[in-house]
């Protein structure tokens, strides 16, 4: 059986650690649903899902162990924010595969997976209503189903993959939004088996969304998510692609759905990350790419040693200018 060891947290009530994150993380809504105690739970008893994180018997089942309260980006909570230090920025596009705009989550994948760098991916594809899935990617030409790529604007278990991952692999990567690169580093930092993460992908992002919630509000909108082919987020609008044209709305319509731990986030560009990709800063059709890291730059290194992306330069700016709106928007006082 495996062993998670750590050094226990303080807590700051007289109660188990679950009760403790109930206490200053769920009930005060700042929790992100990045899944990080799900997935560190040894009696598994904590969900997640399409709904808020749970832990139904905590007051039975829950073990004392502090692991969830060890993992959390939520606890003692210090938002994050800002473009971060980068080694180099770039515009790119892949030009083997399509992606939400110039696919270079996939081709930083693909090229990890082909070079030995990482033995595995965890990333998130969805079914025909857009519900996320998380998938185990081992070879390239997994990467080219288009359930695989573009962005999917709903919540997934991606961590509890992420466990199972290092506990059969050595090296790792996974794709992920902010909060979730952050849990990342905590664990990284308390369990030595998730150090075999080797390539930490961040998304760029404003907000996530429980699928129920933005099926249900698009519904409103005459989207049906079986029709959609493509969601995406430009310039405060919302723009959904259908096979008979596009719905398009002001993000702002959506802020009665967007969960509460969102509104406490202030990273935008994944700050924590080996490499970031987001569409802001770069044309149409290209993606912009912060490389952090020495291993996401030997993966951009080969990357432009075999000719498989085309480059120009990304506008920092742009970046610098969502990073402040998201503080702005995203105020936290506590």
């Amino acid at each position: 059986m495996q062993e998670w060891k750590i050094v226990l947290p303080e807590k700051k009530h007289k109660k188990k650690f679950f009760g403790n994150l109930l206490e200053e993380v769920i009930k005060p809504g700042i929790c992100s649903h990045c899944t990080a105690c799900a997935a560190i739970c040894p009696v598994k008893g904590i969900t997640a899902g399409d709904k808020p994180i749970d832990f139904p018997n905590w007051l039975r089942d829950c073990v004392d162990c502090g692991a969830c309260v060890k993992v959390c980006p939520r606890w003692e909570y210090k938002p994050l924010n800002g473009v971060g230090r980068y080694i180099e920025a770039f515009s790119a596009r892949s030009k083997r595969f399509r992606g939400q705009d110039g696919a270079m989550v996939t081709e930083f994948t693909a090229t990890a997976l082909e070079e030995g760098i990482v033995e595995k991916a965890i990333f998130v594809a969805r079914d025909e209503e857009w519900r996320t899935r998380v998938v185990t990617i081992s070879n390239v030409e997994q990467l080219k189903s288009e359930k695989v790529a573009g962005t999917k604007y709903s919540f997934a278990d991606v961590l509890p993959a992420v466990k199972e991952a290092v506990l059969d692999a050595n090296a790792v990567a996974f794709v992920g939004t902010p909060c979730m690169i952050s849990a990342l580093r905590k664990m990284q930092r308390s369990f030595k088996k998730f150090e075999r993460v080797k390539l930490a992908i961040g998304l760029f992002c404003t907000e996530n969304f429980y699928h129920s919630q933005l099926s249900e509000f698009l519904s409103k909108k005459g989207v049906a998510m079986k029709d959609v082919l493509k969601t995406d987020i430009k310039k405060g609008k919302f723009i959904v692609k259908k096979a008979d044209g596009e719905v398009i709305f002001p993000v702002k319509e959506l802020d009665e759905i967007i969960p509460s731990g969102c509104k406490v986030c202030q990273d935008f560009s994944a700050v924590e990350s080996d490499v970031s990709v987001g569409s802001v800063g770069s044309e149409g059709g290209f993606s912009t790419v912060l490389v952090r890291s020495d291993v996401a730059k030997r993966v951009a290194d080969l990357i432009r040693a075999k000719g498989n992306a085309e480059f120009k330069d990304a506008s920092i700016e742009a970046v610098k200018k969502l990073c402040d709106y998201k503080v702005k928007i995203h105020p936290y006082n506590r």
